[in-house]
């Protein structure tokens, strides 16, 4: 079965979050169309629906923050924490995001730093282009910048440790919460080598950009249709280029730019472009 939801598309003070799949509580995304129209995400899986899956549009730069680990958000907040990945869909000229540190510093220098406006000075600055992938385990310092248009899979959970947002007000005209502190033991000190994920680019076949313990995703330029194995437990399929339909031998279901299904009890799936190139994601547990 093929399914599509009505997104949520959240304003914020830097941009926009297109909520296409939800199962996060008070969010929960909708069934559009079909038998099923208007059962939650959670009710057609049974379950909480294990991640979130977004599509954003930064016009400024989002804040500085970090996520906490599955352990430390249940003992604090009673949810999972948040893993999650970028893909670059389109970059602004001289667009960038920051990913991870750039030097070493201890959890007072963070501290000491935050409080100075500093922080920024030991954050690893990246330039982005289309197709560019970052993964971003729980404990990683980050932020989307302006001009990034990318999609984002996460985890369930809207849990957000603030860590310095630029002294701008929110949408309200009052200073946003930080979290400073509860950030402070989250954090990942580590300096890693290379903070973007590299893959190698085909047509018309499915290249696997991150593998984690919470999803699988590949990537997927197609000029011409293309049948690959559903048999999952859930299969998320995100259009990010073009146009094109989602078949599973009953069902044709339409998928353009911006929009993403959910296909579950299937064992194969086939992309049919109808555009000159139809650039899609998939992810599964």
């Amino acid at each position: 079965m093929i399914y599509k939801f009505e997104p949520i598309l959240k304003t914020l003070v830097w941009g926009t979050e297109n909520w296409v799949l939800s199962g996060v509580k008070g969010n929960e995304t909708k069934v559009k169309g079909g038998p099923q129209d208007g059962k939650t995400l959670n009710e057609i899986y049974g379950r909480e629906f294990p991640l979130l899956i977004k599509f954003i549009d930064a016009k400024r730069d989002l804040s500085i923050q970090v996520h906490p680990d599955d352990e430390t958000a249940k003992k604090r907040h009673g949810c999972k924490g948040k893993t999650e990945m970028w893909y670059m869909i389109d970059a602004a000229p001289g667009a960038h995001l920051l990913a991870g540190l750039s030097k070493e510093i201890t959890p007072d220098d963070y501290v000491r730093l935050v409080d100075e406006g500093r922080i920024t000075e030991v954050l690893a600055d990246h330039k982005v282009a289309p197709g560019d992938v970052f993964y971003l385990p729980a404990g990683r310092i980050h932020a989307i910048c302006g001009g990034c248009y990318l999609a984002e899979i996460q985890e369930t959970s809207d849990i957000t440790y603030r860590i310095f947002d630029y002294n701008r007000p929110g949408l309200d005209g009052k200073p946003r919460q930080l979290h400073t502190q509860e950030a402070k033991d989250v954090i990942d000190y580590k300096v890693y080598p290379d903070y973007k994920t590299h893959y190698e680019r085909r047509e018309n076949a499915g290249v696997e950009v991150v593998r984690c313990p919470y999803f699988t995703t590949n990537v997927y330029e197609l000029t011409e249709s293309l049948e690959i194995d559903a048999d999952k437990d859930f299969l998320v399929v995100m259009c990010l280029e073009g146009n094109g339909h989602v078949t599973d031998g009953v069902q044709s279901v339409p998928l353009n730019a911006g929009e993403a299904l959910l296909a579950m009890h299937t064992k194969k799936i086939s992309f049919v472009p109808e555009s000159p190139k139809l650039k899609l994601l998939t992810t599964h547990p």
